[in-house]
């Protein structure tokens, strides 16, 4: 898969929002432009397996990340560091 070229600072921050339980895919979609595919393909690239591996297993079971699947919509945690 073509990623688009990203800065350090920038994979950096897509990582971590992926590691967030509470920021969804859909986040990281509106503020960089990244399918949930593409950030699996980053995380793939970016991370040793058996950290992606581990990631991976966490977020299938959490229905926190994608936003279509939350039980709540009120109370949506927003880091300071998030466009929208």
């Amino acid at each position: 898969m073509k990623l688009p070229n990203l800065d350090s600072q920038t994979i950096d921050r897509i990582i971590e929002m992926a590691w967030e339980d509470r920021t969804s895919f859909d986040a990281i979609e509106a503020q960089f432009g990244l399918l949930e595919k593409e950030v699996i393909a980053l995380m793939r690239r970016e991370m040793k397996e058996s950290s992606f591996k581990m990631w991976r297993k966490r977020v299938t079971k959490r229905s926190t990340k994608h936003l279509s699947q939350r039980e709540f919509i009120a109370g949506r945690f927003k880091s300071h560091n998030q466009k929208t």
